[in-house]
């Protein structure tokens, strides 16, 4: 039986992604179910999601998912090689998922598994080290020492689906994984950069909500009916500002150590932030000062949120250790007797899993008590939220 195994934040969910469930099935077969790994409150570019994870899980099954589970904090807000390691990790270590299908702007796998096997050498990652130690952005060392092997092909790890779905192949590679890649062309519109017509990038769409225009048009009906109750109820759109004050108050409490155990906390660069934190006075402000030109703002910006929800370097080795199922349907529900990992339906059998696993969950569902105060309405920011909600069911 074919499963289709998808990543993505669904942040929000939009047309894209609902004709990326359509294109997979096209290639793995009409009635194939898909199961989807989802970040959680927070997201790899280092902000909070702009609704909060279960709205996001039901809309995605409202729209075409059958399973979504959620992919934990640390592997969230990580790196784009690790949190394509900790969502592959999850969909491998499920056991019932035949096909990894992504998005990319070239719509065939053979460039990209050339480029993910050439990126994943010993020699290709030595030659990016020594390219860095002149100053180049990580970014910029790694298409150049890529192009020296893979020649033109390198320059496709310019494009944000791209680079992703290299981070796919190499953590199937790594894991030794059976499932089966797929790829659609992404061709509506590119990841979280502008675009005409009925299919918006979540980055447009984002911004849109944050200026309090109306996004029905390029939202399935489930994702916009779930935008109207979400905002009428005080609970979004969020963005990164609603948590400033509430996160410089957490980065000031926190000594230089904490810093130095940050994920990608190398050459000095969470002392750096540390002395911005005590400088300046909000989050964009420090992410400026820390900056360099050899690391971006979004390593940055993801170490500054790390810190503030108490993520270390050692919580991202590995995959996950659980699944937190979020949402589902009815066929979905029948895969569940097939699933080989521990399976999350009630918080409350975390407290007799084993201590990593009780660990990770502790964490992210702290990091829900977090996101809930950048809420518009005073009475939704109780804690302790995660710890109530069970998975929501279509």
């Amino acid at each position: 039986m074919n499963v289709i195994g998808v990543v993505g934040e669904f942040n929000p969910l939009h047309l894209g992604h609902v004709s990326h469930f359509r294109k997979s099935r096209a290639l793995a077969g009409e009635d194939t179910p898909i199961v989807c790994v989802m970040s959680g409150d927070f997201v790899q570019r280092g902000e909070p999601a702009c609704f909060h994870k279960h709205a996001r899980a039901r809309a995605a099954v409202m729209a075409g998912a059958d399973l979504v589970f959620e992919l934990p904090l640390p592997w969230c807000v990580a790196s784009a090689e690790r949190f394509a390691m900790g969502a592959v990790g999850l969909l491998d270590a499920l056991g019932v998922v035949s096909h990894l299908a992504f998005g990319s702007e070239t719509g065939g796998l053979a460039p990209l598994q050339a480029l993910a096997r050439a990126a994943a050498s010993p020699e290709t990652m030595a030659r990016i080290k020594e390219i860095m130690g002149g100053g180049v952005p990580f970014a910029m060392a790694r298409e150049d020492a890529l192009r020296e092997t893979a020649g033109a092909d390198a320059a496709l790890l310019r494009l944000p689906n791209c680079i992703l779905a290299v981070e796919y192949l190499k953590a199937l590679e790594a894991l030794g994984s059976a499932m089966t890649p797929l790829t659609t062309a992404r061709t509506e519109s590119d990841h979280d950069r502008a675009s005409d017509g009925t299919v918006r990038s979540a980055g447009q769409l984002r911004a849109m909500l944050a200026a309090g225009e109306d996004i029905a048009a390029y939202v399935p009906a489930g994702m916009a009916e779930l935008i109207a109750d979400e905002t009428a109820a005080g609970r979004g759109p969020m963005d990164m500002a609603a948590l400033d004050q509430a996160m410089m108050a957490r980065l000031r409490a926190l000594d230089e150590k904490d810093f130095d155990a940050l994920p990608d906390a190398t050459e000095g660069l969470g002392r750096r932030l540390y002395k911005a934190v005590r400088d300046q006075g909000s989050v964009d402000a420090v992410i400026g000062a820390a900056a360099t030109k050899r690391y971006p703002t979004s390593r940055l910006r993801r170490m500054a949120l790390c810190a503030a929800l108490g993520v270390r370097a050692d919580m991202v080795e590995g995959t996950p250790p659980y699944a937190r199922l979020l949402a589902s349907t009815e066929r979905g529900r029948a895969l569940l007797r097939d699933v080989r990992m521990p399976v999350v339906t009630k918080p409350a059998a975390v407290k007799a899993m084993d201590g990593t696993c009780r660990r990770i969950f502790t964490l992210t569902a702290d990091a829900r008590d977090f996101y809930v105060l950048g809420y518009g309405a005073p009475g939704e920011r109780i804690g302790g939220s995660d710890w109530r909600a069970g998975p929501a069911t279509v």
